[in-house]
């Protein structure tokens, strides 16, 4: 990807990330996809050494390029200075204290550049008893409650990394530093945004917390209206062993559903009678069975029935509503979702498939200030790659 090509709401907004996993690089995937001009830095390590990593299908990288420095040496710190003094916005998904001992923490970088976004991405956040021990998505929603709610009555299931990991960690970031460079406008000055995935997942769950508190929902799985419990909130099996969902929670919805069944409502228990809900669901579950999932979504699909099929991520891309709408993409022969959300005026794009790490760092260390001879020097040095 080249500077020029960047088109989106971000264009010339420029952003250093410091190489990690997970919802890091998916919050510099989200600001690349509108514009960003993002220059990651990746481990010298990982550069060249011909390692089968398939980088092409590392979606979460894509649309930015990669410069390999070597951190552990004075001259790579100094390196990625420069490129932190020329930024708006650093992220970086270490647990506390790694960015301070490697000389790249947020005093050293804000008295380079007083007016930078200092992003930084963790799952328990940079304070607390819990802020230094390991742990992924599972634990962070766990800790907060979420997991609890999701599942059978059997046990909690996990939501795929969904929840916690880019829900609750990509996005607020992302949120957090549009919010700090929109501030920035009246303040001048940057600032560090502690972004815990535990915290914004708590945040994603403010609706069912409450729900809760208000007594009309219950602290157990498989009880309420949207965890499963409710017959005309849930997922049903068709003749040909595939899935629809169904979600008609609206007295007019659910009536057009139970039509389009030919079911009589009448013969079932009351909507919301919830100790009838089991007989409830048996009725719909053997109606559901009697046809295909093919057959469904010709007498349902783009009702007010509130239906979908289930769809697998082969056939998702394939749908004529996603199709219509180009919600997936093929970037160097990769399907792919699209950026997302969409603008009018200054529409986003995928600005180019995943780099390799070190694919660009000449490229990119020109194009953020470095001439050929540094550029020269520093690969001589073994710094760069």
């Amino acid at each position: 990807m080249t500077k020029s090509k960047a088109q989106g709401p971000l264009a010339g907004l420029k952003v250093v990330e410091f190489a990690g996993i997970g919802p890091a690089p998916m919050c510099a995937m989200l600001l690349a996809d509108l514009g960003a001009d993002v220059l990651r830095v990746d481990r010298l390590q990982d550069a060249g050494l011909g390692i089968d990593r398939r980088p092409e299908f590392d979606l979460l990288n894509r649309g930015r390029r990669s410069a390999a420095i070597d951190l552990k040496q004075k001259d790579g710190v100094a390196a990625a200075l420069r490129l932190v003094a020329r930024a708006d916005v650093l992220i970086e998904g270490f647990r506390p204290g790694v960015m301070e001992r490697m000389g790249l923490g947020p005093e050293v970088c804000l008295a380079k550049n007083p007016g930078l976004v200092y992003g930084r991405m963790t799952g328990w956040g940079q304070t607390g008893p819990l802020a230094q021990a390991a742990g992924h998505d599972l634990n962070y929603i766990a800790l907060i409650g979420a997991l609890h709610a999701i599942g059978g009555k059997e046990k909690p299931v996990p939501p795929l990394n969904l929840v916690g990991d880019f829900g609750g960690g990509a996005l607020y970031l992302a949120f957090g530093i549009c919010a700090a460079l929109y501030e920035r406008q009246r303040s001048g000055k940057g600032q560090v945004i502690d972004a815990a995935m535990t915290d914004g997942a708590a945040s994603l769950a403010a609706l069912f917390y409450g729900l809760f508190a208000q007594g009309i929902w219950r602290d157990q799985r498989a009880a309420n209206i949207l965890d499963g419990a409710a017959p005309f909130y849930d997922t049903y099996e068709t003749k040909d062993g595939k899935f629809v969902a169904i979600a008609p929670i609206e007295t007019k919805f659910y009536a057009e559903f139970l039509a389009k069944l030919g079911i009589d409502p009448a013969s079932l228990p009351k909507q919301n009678d919830a100790k009838r809900w089991p007989e409830t669901k048996a009725r719909l579950a053997a109606a559901i069975k009697a046809k295909t999932r093919d057959e469904w979504c010709r007498i349902l699909e783009g009702s007010d029935a509130c239906f979908a099929p289930v769809l697998s991520l082969a056939e998702a891309p394939k749908h004529p509503h996603n199709a219509a709408r180009g919600t997936f993409v093929e970037v160097a022969g990769v399907v792919q979702p699209g950026p997302a959300p969409r603008f009018d005026r200054t529409p986003g794009a995928v600005q180019g498939p995943p780099p390799a790490p070190g694919a660009n760092t000449a490229e990119g260390l020109a194009d953020w200030g470095f001439s050929e001879a540094e550029i020269a020097a520093l690969k001589t040095a073994g710094v760069a790659a």
